[in-house]
């Protein structure tokens, strides 16, 4: 059989009804001890199962659909997308040596690197997220990792990924990607030169703002230094967790088409609005990193952000405050909508973030369109009234 197009993997990846009794769905195994049958077999050590932190048939399951669908090697499942992070961090680094995070990144994972990776001697640098193939300047023979995340999730500037894995090969450094925002359906890690895959489960892979989970999907070189940690430190996850993540990869295709129409529609309506100055959105042709994005990526999510004009905050709190559609909550990827305040001034170190305006940031759900915007049109109602 030919190779399978994307959305019929997102269907059949991980799954082997033949071996379940005919039946859809991978079973949930929920187990710490696992029997063995002779002592042998205890020496060997060579049987699927060994012992439920290890996995079972259940978490087997989620890990080949992911890599399946991000196109790597193999996958280890962690407790949260912060995790996943930390996790092929520790995998890579040791004291002394060099770690390259790009400027825009998440912030609990710059929280990582400035107090346990700095306590156990790692040297931290942050990296302007537009540097591209100059980064090799910043490159000493003690660099190890070179971490990306493209676009930041606050501040949604594209890097070029392949002119950084260019730079990175070119001295032998592990490039690492939050692809969380793409998803593997939007950015081909593996195929743009990234050697270490990253996904917060927790967004859209789950889809449902149910569950916490982290993916980190690697080459088969970068393989065995993840595991040995992976396995080290204890890192699993629950069984129906992982039932409800390969639930919801089913369809992952159709809701991301959802997210990134609704999101692309909403942006372009937020960027005429007189209250916001600026959309930050690499699908918008005007944005500054809309280039790279046409050329690397294959779609676009529902999240993004806004800069405002400067208002006071009792207009802010008008606003933000009485809608009803849009939810104030940390994370995304779930279906319903969200905006929250963010102040990615406090979290650069490298560059400057100069705006005046505050920065919303908005994820675009699955409900209709048309009420999102009378509802964000009241919102903005509130704030000219409490302004006035």
């Amino acid at each position: 059989m030919a190779k399978k197009k994307q959305d019929t993997v997102i269907v059949t990846a991980g799954r082997d009804p033949e071996a379940n009794f005919g039946i859809v769905n991978p079973p949930v195994y929920h187990a710490s001890t696992v029997l063995y049958p002779t002592i042998e077999a205890v020496k060997a050590r060579a049987q699927p199962v060994t012992y439920g932190r290890r996995g079972t048939p259940t978490t087997f399951a989620l890990q080949d659909a992911i890599a399946e669908l991000e196109g790597g090697y193999k996958t280890a499942l962690t407790s949260s997308g912060l995790s996943a992070v930390t996790t092929a961090l520790l995998a890579f680094l040791k004291t002394g040596d060099h770690l390259l995070m790009v400027d825009s990144v998440y912030q609990p994972s710059r929280h990582f690197c400035d107090t346990v990776l700095v306590r156990y001697g790692v040297n931290v640098e942050y990296y302007d997220p537009l540097i591209g193939g100059g980064i090799e300047r910043l490159i000493r023979p003690e660099t190890k990792v070179i971490f990306a995340e493209s676009p930041g999730s606050v501040t949604f500037e594209v890097q070029d990924i392949p002119a950084i894995a260019e730079a990175a090969h070119r001295s032998g450094i592990t490039v690492m990607l939050d692809n969380t925002w793409a998803s593997p359906l939007y950015f081909k890690s593996f195929e743009h030169g990234v050697d270490v895959s990253i996904q917060a489960v927790t967004k859209y892979l789950c889809g449902h703002s149910d569950v916490m989970m982290g993916s980190i999907t690697t080459t088969e070189a970068a393989w065995k230094n993840l595991l040995d940690t992976h396995g080290a430190i204890g890192q699993c996850v629950a069984p129906d967790d992982v039932y409800l993540v390969l639930r919801g990869i089913r369809t992952l295709s159709t809701r991301l088409e959802r997210h990134m129409k609704s999101g692309i529609a909403l942006a372009q309506w937020l960027a005429k609005r007189p209250e916001v100055k600026r959309v930050l959105h690499p699908a918008l042709p005007d944005d500054p990193g809309h280039k790279i994005w046409e050329r690397d990526f294959t779609g676009a999510c529902g999240l993004f952000s806004v800069e405002l004009e400067p208002y006071s905050e009792k207009a802010l709190a008008a606003f933000l405050d009485g809608l009803e559609l849009f939810g104030m909550g940390y994370s995304w990827g779930g279906f319903e909508s969200l905006v929250i305040p963010q102040y990615p001034k406090k979290m650069r170190t490298a560059t400057e973030w100069n705006a005046e305006g505050q920065i919303l940031r908005f994820h675009v759900g699955l409900e209709d369109i048309g009420d999102l915007v009378a509802d964000l049109e009241a919102g903005f109602a509130r704030l000219q009234a409490a302004e006035s």
